[in-house]
């Protein structure tokens, strides 16, 4: 693959009815790459997030994902959404299911793997996130926190070449941020491709190769962390970080 990019954006306008929730936007993002992206509410973040892998739908432009036009009908957009895991605010967990059946119902049905194999992997993951003890508790009995990082592991067990993160923590007590970060730090240490949307400027300048600033549908401002928090050129950065930090 030509310069390690695992996802292009190109010009991509997203509308809903009159209004235009991304203004063609291009965007690069290379393997082992953990873009942030920040901006005010109703900048466009999220909606930029879930385009990358078609749960929002671009009204214009194209989006490649690992060499593969996925804005093209004709692209089995399923098959490719295998390898991009997605971690929403809301855990999504099924509350019938323990956790560990949560965890290997994808793997096996969409991978192939045997009951064995998925559970091997699934134990694994859980005991890197520090809940292996809760393989057969339910969702009901787990904290917001525990939810979150089964909800990452969930992701993770389906072998994903890059991850999404919409706003992972912003549903969470303020005691509970701080260990599912600290899973997303351990990724970040793994050279797993991660794009994440937060509000976690922290995060953002430890953990971040590059931040994005949006507003109002547009890319405003990126740069590497150190510069991006440091040394903004734009005025509307400069105003947005004066509230934030």
């Amino acid at each position: 693959m030509k310069d390690n990019v695992l996802i292009r954006v190109e010009g991509v306008t997203k509308k809903f009815g009159k209004t235009k929730a991304l203004d063609n936007v291009s965007q690069q993002i290379s393997s082992g790459e953990v873009v942030v992206v920040i901006g005010p509410s109703g900048s466009g973040k999220s909606t930029f997030l879930r385009c990358l892998n078609l749960l929002e739908e671009p009204t214009e432009g194209h989006i490649y994902f690992e060499g593969s036009d996925i804005t093209n009908p004709s692209v089995n957009i399923n098959k490719l959404r295998q390898k991009m895991g997605m971690v929403f605010q809301q855990f999504n967990l099924f509350p019938h299911m323990t956790i560990m059946k949560n965890l290997t119902l994808a793997p096996m049905k969409l991978l192939g793997k045997s009951k064995a194999e998925a559970e091997e992997k699934a134990l694994e993951l859980l005991d890197r996130v520090g809940l292996k003890d809760r393989a057969e508790a339910y969702p009901t009995q787990l904290s917001g926190g525990q939810k979150q990082r089964i909800a990452i592991v969930r992701a993770l067990c389906m072998e994903p070449d890059v991850m999404l993160f919409d706003e992972p923590t912003s549903a969470l007590d303020p005691e509970m941020v701080g260990e599912v970060l600290e899973v997303m730090r351990s990724l970040a240490k793994e050279n797993m491709t991660m794009v994440v949307v937060t509000h976690e400027m922290g995060f953002a300048r430890e953990v971040a190769s590059r931040v994005i600033f949006m507003e109002s549908g547009h890319i405003i401002e990126e740069n590497n962390p150190d510069e991006f928090f440091d040394n903004p050129k734009s005025d509307r950065l400069k105003e947005f970080l004066s509230k934030v930090l």
